[in-house]
């Protein structure tokens, strides 16, 4: 039911930007928190960045500076936009919903398809 779709990867030149777009249906978009992961090869998934419902965010230390997330409540759309990109920035890009529940007290986890992100030297 709940559905994200991703736009905006592609092949850019270190130094360049991209901005990633995920739009999400099926939920109440503007309670959940909304995040960016990314996967590359061989390594675990990491946290890129992370929104609440209340506009508060967190980043990894790796993007601090360059990625900004944000959020489009009426369009059900989160952003990461990314500047200054670095060849160690290349890696499936994955948006992520966080559904919380009370009463029966639930947290589920939904993700996008992933679009890939290669940055070349």
């Amino acid at each position: 039911q709940v559905q994200l779709v991703e736009s905006g990867g592609g092949l850019v030149q270190a130094g360049g930007s991209l901005r990633l777009s995920c739009a999400a249906s099926g939920s109440i978009f503007s309670i959940n928190r909304m995040a960016w992961y990314r996967q590359a090869p061989g390594k675990e998934r990491e946290l890129v960045a992370a929104i609440t419902s209340g506009g508060s965010t967190n980043y990894a230390d790796s993007v601090k500076g360059r990625f900004t997330i944000f959020r489009d409540n009426a369009k059900n759309t989160v952003y990461l936009q990314m500047n200054s990109l670095k060849p160690e920035d290349t890696a499936v890009y994955y948006c992520n919903q966080r559904i919380t529940t009370r009463q029966p007290s639930s947290i589920s986890d939904y993700w996008g398809q992933g679009t890939q992100v290669t940055v070349s030297s």
